[in-house]
């Protein structure tokens, strides 16, 4: 059952990638034009070849943002990072940006990879893991107040307060 799309930016998309459901683990890259459509939703490019060409680099980069997240060991990341470069350039008058990488099928990796460096940047407190402690997937709390808690209210959310519900309803 592939995941849906959660609407979270690409370095926590990719690192969410891999899931577990009813304590089985699953990876979107496994199923079937898995790869594939992740890397159309993304607006990444599809090799001429095929989207295998990409996989391995990905697989690298997801393992090295999870890394970076959980364990605060940025080694992994940096090497990612250090296939490649974004050349600033103007075209038509305006601003923009060009991802520069010793090899293309580094590029889709490298992208996802430098997007982890952003949020980082821009707010490091909102990059956040589940709190259910089940639950593997990260997300970029966007609430005004930023108290989210959860990768999704309908599903870990929910399962949390029906299990605390629960405990505390059943007799001694």
């Amino acid at each position: 059952m592939p995941r849906p799309l959660t609407g979270e930016p690409l370095a926590l998309d990719l690192v969410d990638t891999i899931w577990i459901d009813q304590g089985q683990d699953f990876d979107q890259f496994d199923e079937p034009d898995g790869l594939e459509s992740w890397l159309t939703e993304h607006a990444l490019p599809v090799p001429p070849e095929g989207p295998e060409v990409v996989r391995a680099h990905l697989t690298t980069a997801r393992d090295a943002v999870r890394t970076a997240l959980e364990q605060g060991d940025e080694r992994p990341l940096n090497a990612v990072l250090a296939h490649g470069s974004r050349r600033p350039l103007l075209r038509d008058g305006e601003p923009a940006a060009e991802v520069v990488v010793d090899d293309p099928a580094w590029t889709p990796a490298w992208i996802a990879a430098a997007d982890l460096v952003r949020l980082l940047g821009e707010r490091r407190e909102r990059v956040r893991k589940c709190a259910n402690p089940a639950c593997v997937l990260w997300f970029y709390d966007l609430t005004k107040n930023g108290s989210r808690r959860w990768c999704s209210m309908a599903v870990c959310g929910n399962r949390t307060k029906t299990a605390r519900f629960q405990q505390s309803h059943r007799r001694p």
